[in-house]
């Protein structure tokens, strides 16, 4: 389930910088990718081939992942012990593991929590019935390796690999990468947790007797059903209410567990559309007079089950939710960075054995920000501020909190056009300097006019 609205190690600092003795005509090497700078092309060159988790990628002109993107793959934080992803994750599957399968005598829901980020476009977007012309499939909003090959958006990227597997009930747990914007609620990379349930007429009907009284002949399909707000198309209204009533009591109950004073607080079921879910609703709940969107879900489309195999005998509901916004909540963690220091005064906060264990995060320190506007002349051409965003982050690196077009405009005269950035420095762990501040935006403000060709106002 793609959540459409929208982590910190020792500062990165992946730099586009040429060797200052050197002529600028000199290609540099960027990482350990063998990624190359070009300063006469003013562009990034990709080597034919990429080696990732011990296999080869062709790349293209879609290419567009990054070396401070690529060094989180196989991190999984979410495995690692007494990280508060770990405990998050443990807790998910305590809850999940509590709805037992009888004719199975095994736990009802599988957790999967060790697949590969690197998926197909027809597994991240295809399969889940994403439109060809979807703005979720842009350069702008994902990491590709090449046209046909991209690091997850979302864990629903193995949906219909897992159903065809066999699972009809079962969480999907990882990475998931996204060009995001900067701020310290956001970060291109972060942890999903997909949660899908399927159910046969037999298990849907019977299984609610108590609810449906003596109804006999009850379907989960009927001939004439139209598509409408409540349903698709096919499916009768009683076999859509008895599944969003599991998934809301699934979900409701889940947030009790994992929050318990949201039982005091106010919750409410927003009305969303996805492509890939029909109904589907946002879950929210109210902290401090501030709404907050926990996760998004709803009653899966069919096309999805047949593309999974399936024919007309399942109906099923999917969420998705970010563990980072979860954690975030539960332990009063102020920023997503958080999540990627090696820091021991954050991380020895979080060392307990029993998951269940309730702390709030306490602030090793607060360190001021430092901003630095930057303003430049470009042709008749926008820069992509997604663009903008990853050449600041790969100079940065985890250094940048925010990233902030806050001026644009055309000037008729010189047909050229004007943006403005805000950039937001902070440290996780020091006070930076003015003089180490400059240098970094003397760097990006170099690299900007080398790879975009602009003119800084």
């Amino acid at each position: 389930m793609i959540i459409l609205k929208r982590f910190y190690f020792r500062p990165i600092f992946y730099h586009y910088r040429t060797n200052t003795t050197t002529t600028t005509t000199t290609k540099t090497k960027l990482n350990t990718f063998n990624i190359e700078y070009d300063p006469i092309k003013q562009s990034i060159i990709y080597p034919q081939e990429l080696n990732l988790n011990n296999k080869n990628y062709s790349t293209d002109s879609w290419t567009n992942v990054n070396e401070n993107i690529l060094s989180r793959i196989g991190l999984n934080l979410h495995q690692q012990k007494n990280h508060p992803l770990y405990h998050l994750t443990n807790r998910l599957r305590k809850y999940f593991y509590q709805f037992y399968d009888q004719k199975k005598s095994s736990p009802k829901f599988s957790i999967i929590d060790n697949l590969s980020p690197i998926v197909t476009t027809e597994q991240n977007f295809d399969s889940i019935c994403i439109p060809i012309n979807h703005v979720s499939r842009t350069k702008s909003m994902n990491y590709y390796i090449n046209q046909n090959t991209l690091l997850r958006a979302h864990t629903s990227a193995h949906q219909v690999d897992l159903i065809r597997s066999g699972l009809n009930a079962f969480l999907c747990i990882g990475d998931v990468y996204r060009r995001d914007d900067i701020d310290p609620t956001h970060y291109p990379v972060f942890h999903q947790c997909e949660g899908v349930q399927l159910f046969t007429k037999e298990e849907l009907f019977i299984g609610n007797k108590n609810v449906l009284g003596d109804k006999d002949n009850l379907e989960i399909f009927g001939p004439n059903e139209q598509r409408d707000a409540t349903k698709q198309e096919g499916h009768t209204l009683e076999a859509v209410k008895l599944v969003e009533a599991s998934l809301k009591k699934t979900i409701t109950d889940l947030f009790k567990t994992l929050l318990p004073n949201t039982s005091i607080l106010n919750s409410r079921w927003v009305d969303t559309t996805f492509p890939f879910t029909h109904p589907s609703w946002e879950y929210e709940i109210e902290i401090d007079g501030k709404w907050y969107e926990l996760l998004g879900c709803g009653i899966m489309e069919h096309r999805v089950l047949e593309n999974s195999g399936l024919n007309k005998d399942h109906i099923g509901w999917a969420f998705g939710l970010g563990l980072e916004r979860i954690a975030m909540i539960m332990y009063g963690i102020p920023d997503i960075r958080l999540f990627w220091t090696n820091d021991s005064g954050f991380l020895s906060q979080f060392v307990f054995d029993d998951s269940t264990h309730s702390i709030q995060y306490k602030p090793i320190s607060i360190y001021p920000q430092c901003i630095n506007d930057l303003s430049m002349w470009m042709g008749k051409t926008k820069i992509d501020p997604s663009d903008f965003y990853d050449l600041v982050r790969a100079i940065g690196g985890d250094l940048i909190e925010q990233v902030i077009l806050i001026d644009e405009f055309y000037n008729p005269k010189n047909q050229r056009y004007s943006q403005t950035y805000r950039i937001i420095y902070r440290s996780m762990d020091r006070t930076l300097t003015k003089n180490e501040i400059n240098m970094i935006h003397k760097d990006i403000e170099y690299h900007c006019k080398q790879q975009f060709g602009v003119e800084i106002r």
